[in-house]
């Protein structure tokens, strides 16, 4: 469990996976950062469970200045760093441009390390932190038709790795956890693209050894684990949650 009055900034937190996360930490007695892109999405959840909103493109150093600076006036240090926002289509590597993939990498992968950089200084001074950063089992397999994303993925959690190498002294734990094919808004909308949508989601469904798809909750569950008090020793861990998809 977390310990009650602990900040938490979530980033993507209006998002399917991130909603619940923000669900999940506020719950536990957190007080909730809802950072995304839609400062109105950010509200309504800020508002269903008595969170704070800010507006934040992750792309963007500025943005990510100024969002963590309105969350310490407000609130005070984040002390739980929950790196949700995330983006990508599938697309064969061939048919992606130099357009597509800086966006891929400014999402998934520049933006934890922006955000990061703004927030880690105050848990050094502080001598407690936690880092959980939602990756992807794209990012330990690959994924056919998002080799970028898998790419960036990959990227993100070797760099939480060595977060946690480098912080362990200061008692700040990094991990990742990464969701196997996870009922969200934007997998529906990636999948919509697909000549033959139906088809594709019961394949993805069949894939997986559960039988079913992730929901947010489930991600949302390993995700206030890894912040809690109680996961004080584990750090540098890759946590897949997929039902059964990937087992290494």
């Amino acid at each position: 469990m977390v310990k009650s009055g602990r900040v938490a900034f979530v980033t993507g937190g209006a998002g399917g996976i991130g909603t619940a996360v923000c669900q999940a930490l506020a719950a536990d007695g957190c007080r909730v950062v809802v950072a995304d892109l839609s400062l109105d999405a950010s509200r309504v959840v800020a508002k269903d469970i008595g969170g704070i909103a800010v507006e934040l493109d992750v792309r963007h150093t500025e943005s990510v200045a100024s969002a963590v600076a309105v969350a310490r006036e407000a609130v005070g240090d984040p002390e739980i760093i929950v790196n949700v926002a995330g983006w990508d289509e599938h697309m064969p590597f061939l048919q992606t441009d130099e357009a597509f993939t800086e966006k891929v990498l400014q999402i998934n992968l520049y933006g934890p390390i922006r955000v990061l950089r703004a927030t880690l200084p105050a848990m050094v001074t502080a001598k407690w932190g936690r880092v959980v950063n939602v990756a992807s089992d794209a990012g330990r397999v690959g994924s056919t038709n998002e080799a970028v994303y898998s790419g960036a993925k990959g990227g993100l959690i070797a760099f939480g790795k060595t977060i946690a190498r480098e912080f362990a002294r200061h008692e700040i734990t990094s991990n990742a956890v990464c969701p196997g094919p996870t009922d969200t808004p934007l997998l529906r909308h990636m999948i919509q693209t697909s000549a033959d949508a139906e088809k594709v989601l019961t394949a993805m469904t069949r894939a997986v050894p559960m039988r079913r798809l992730g929901s947010p909750q489930d991600i949302a569950a390993a995700v206030t684990f890894l912040a809690s008090e109680s996961a004080g020793h584990i750090t540098g861990q890759t946590l897949s949650v997929s039902g059964g998809l990937t087992m290494s």
